[in-house]
């Protein structure tokens, strides 16, 4: 996973993006195979001004084959801002491969929102296979039977 930071009105020294990118990596760590990229967008809201909450820290995640997912957290410090942001990425992650996963519904069959669209025509294919093999077997006991 590549972590890019931007910082804007804020200093941004090597050890700044350093220290960022490995807070946002190891919070995001579990999804290293199902993220391309990250870019984190670090600001302060009143520039040089001192203010509640004027540290903004915006993070934008790039799944593999999805859209990409952004986040915004903003606290009176660069720590508090970074780590929130970095939370609340983690959770929409985890929303995100949760919804992705595919799950056993209580009837035994699957439910995979990803081929949702296929699945119907998938079941129905189903179906017409067991109708027609029920057919068949039907149609041999009565020539048994004749």
């Amino acid at each position: 996973m590549h972590v890019q930071v931007n910082s804007h009105h804020i200093p941004g020294s090597v050890a700044l993006h350093e220290w960022v990118g490995a807070a946002v990596e190891d919070r995001l760590e579990r999804f290293d195979d199902f993220l391309t990229r990250i870019e984190v967008h670090l600001s302060d809201e009143n520039a040089q001004k001192a203010g509640a909450d004027d540290k903004r820290c915006q993070i934008e995640a790039r799944p593999k084959g999805h859209q990409a997912i952004s986040v915004t957290h903003k606290a009176e410090s660069l720590q508090l801002a970074v780590e929130g942001a970095a939370e609340k990425m983690h959770h929409a992650l985890d929303h995100l491969t949760g919804r992705l996963e595919t799950k056993v519904l209580s009837g035994g069959e699957l439910n995979d929102p990803l081929l949702e669209e296929q699945s119907q025509a998938a079941k129905d294919a189903m179906l017409e296979e067991d109708f027609l093999a029920k057919q068949g077997e039907l149609a041999k006991q009565d020539e048994l039977d004749k």
